[in-house]
């Protein structure tokens, strides 16, 4: 599969430290990465290495088959930045924001037009079109800057906390679009906050702090990694007997099984060794009241990363990352 973003080694180096240390990413095109780590973990330096804005002091990248370093002006004619501030000029209305920069973008005055048609047709904001900005909410704004970020159709997008300051409507609104985005092909660089956003629409996951990538891959792939097997429970309306534990351990699958309050607590191999057990607890003549299994998230997984960090570093993330909270006021990427 072609990797739209590959790095090899990339490091990044200002007088406070390094800010990017030796990161190595491979990322197939038409995918979605969620770029996720706390403030300061080197977030915003390598997407601004990834777009050519900041020049490595070591290592190596391309972008859509150009190398950022050298190439900067090719790379950045097939990427998109959609920032968390919109960065909308409020003197100007909608039309008028998104044609300035189809024009800054080497567009003739026609072609600005149609491209400007285009997006505001597409994110619904015909209507708006002749409105100053200054008076958008935040999911307007969003919409507008998004729109910008598209007129000159990118390859890859980068989207720093795009959901950001928007009510449950807009949240859902955006995610729909973003996934809108994948379905055309697009490579997507999402940098959030919310991972449960993030689980919703990344195919592979890449985790960064001080500087060092400490997890790439699927979801999936890094759970295997990290964790033995799925969690599962099954109701019973009570604990489990030991006859009925012991059963379930020496079940095909089960890697192994304790009462819990309400029946059973199970750690297993997959989805066919719960059926198993629940097929054995009927068989002793126990109701079963409801059954869970518990594949590891993209959330589970981050998680299980932050606690390695902890443990090989002592460090410890921001707390209101982790509670899957926005940043603070200025603060991004």
């Amino acid at each position: 599969m072609t990797a739209a973003i590959w790095a090899q080694g990339l490091t990044k180096v200002f007088a406070s430290g390094v800010a990017v240390d030796r990161l190595t990413l491979d990322v197939p095109a038409g995918s979605v990465l969620a770029l996720l780590g706390p403030n300061g973990a080197g977030k915003t330096t390598t997407v601004r290495l990834l777009n050519g804005v900041l020049t490595p002091e070591g290592g190596r990248a391309q972008v859509a088959g150009f190398d950022p370093a050298t190439e900067g002006d090719e790379v950045r004619r097939r990427t998109g930045v959609l920032t968390e501030n919109a960065g909308l000029d409020d003197r100007l209305t909608t039309r008028e924001n998104l044609r300035f920069t189809a024009r800054l973008r080497g567009f003739d005055t026609a072609e600005a037009d149609r491209r400007t048609d285009r997006m505001l047709a597409r994110f619904g904001m015909a209507e708006r079109a002749d409105d100053l900005t200054q008076g958008f909410s935040t999911g307007q704004r969003k919409r507008v800057a998004l729109a910008r970020a598209l007129l000159h159709d990118p390859e890859v997008l980068f989207l720093d906390e795009p959901t950001s300051g928007l009510d449950p409507a807009g949240t859902r609104d955006v995610i729909d679009l973003i996934q809108s985005l994948r379905g055309e092909g697009r490579t997507i660089v999402l940098a959030t906050h919310f991972l449960g956003e993030a689980g919703r629409l990344a195919d592979f996951m890449a985790v960064m702090h001080r500087g060092e990538l400490h997890a790439f891959g699927t979801p999936a792939e890094l759970a295997d990694e990290l964790f033995e097997g799925i969690g599962g429970s099954i109701d019973l309306g009570g604990p489990a007997d030991d006859a009925l534990v012991a059963t379930a351990a020496a079940t095909a699958g089960v890697l192994s099984a304790e009462s819990s309050e309400l029946g059973l607590a199970l750690r297993l191999v997959d989805r066919e060794a719960l059926a198993r057990v629940v097929a054995a607890a009927v068989d002793a003549g126990c109701a079963v009241y409801g059954v869970d299994a518990h594949v590891p998230t993209l959330e589970d997984v981050y998680f299980a990363v932050e606690q390695r960090i902890i443990e090989t570093t002592g460090d410890r993330v921001n707390d209101a990352f982790l509670l899957g909270e926005p940043a603070g006021p200025g603060e991004s990427l």
